[in-house]
């Protein structure tokens, strides 16, 4: 199997992992490129367009499932788009990326350790303010990474009490594809967008991959299921930083 299958193959697995939790997959897809020596001028801006393709399908699966809240996504989402695009026109040196990274995946492992209670009546109000103040942080780190935000805002919600495992899904999908359209649009003005030649089959395999995640995650995938999902997921995140 030639070098190039053997991607198009584990960039539809991230997006089956990814999407089946509500992420759009750009540190997995990252942890890939990383590891298959794609250019590093290259994998920011392929991470944000694939993250594209699969946090909208993922979206749309919760969405149909009914999982999506609109009064629990527009607080976050209102600040962190333009901070997205900020961060889309800064470039970092790659030690301070890594460390950059680093942090958001040891905030991601709370997701993991910490038992959240799925209780549908024990959920407490997101305050305005902090909803502005989390979404404007993320969405300035997710545009300088080149990630959506979703590993760093799903274990925060949950960790708050502000949604469910399914709502916090549907929420991060669609958080994830706004900032990653906005990050786009920040490394476009400054001149920074670069894609590989053949970037049409990296989107259609992670679009298959994403299809049958979301499919999946929305309406077949218990809690504890989602929860393991979750874990394998921010395992091949963490292998950019071994591989880089």
């Amino acid at each position: 199997m030639s070098s190039d299958l053997i991607l198009l193959l584990l960039l539809a697995i991230v997006a089956f992992l990814y999407s089946s939790v509500g992420h759009g997959g750009a540190s997995g897809y990252l942890a890939v490129m990383a590891i298959m020596a794609v250019s590093p001028a290259l994998m920011k801006s392929s991470a944000l367009v694939m993250n594209l393709a699969v946090s909208l399908f993922s979206f749309i699966g919760f969405y149909r499932a009914g999982h999506f809240k609109f009064k629990l996504f527009w607080p976050f989402a209102l600040a962190s788009i333009p901070m997205a695009f900020v961060g889309g026109t800064m470039t970092l040196p790659d030690t301070i990326y890594k460390k950059i990274l680093a942090i958001c995946i040891l905030i991601s492992i709370v997701r993991l350790i910490y038992k959240f209670d799925d209780n549908h009546s024990n959920k407490r109000p997101i305050p305005v303010w902090a909803g502005l103040l989390s979404g404007a942080l993320i969405g300035l780190l997710s545009g300088m990474i080149g990630i959506g935000g979703g590993i760093i805002l799903s274990p925060l919600m949950l960790l708050m009490r502000w949604s469910n495992l399914k709502e916090t899904a549907a929420i991060s999908a669609l958080f994830i594809f706004v900032n990653s359209l906005s990050g786009l649009y920040g490394l476009l003005q400054k001149g920074g967008l670069q894609l590989p030649e053949n970037m049409q089959w990296a989107v259609f395999a992670t679009i298959i991959g994403g299809l049958f995640g979301s499919y999946f995650g929305s309406q077949r995938f218990n809690n504890a299921t989602l929860r393991k999902l979750l874990a394998v997921s921010l395992i091949i995140a963490s292998l950019k930083l071994i591989f880089t």
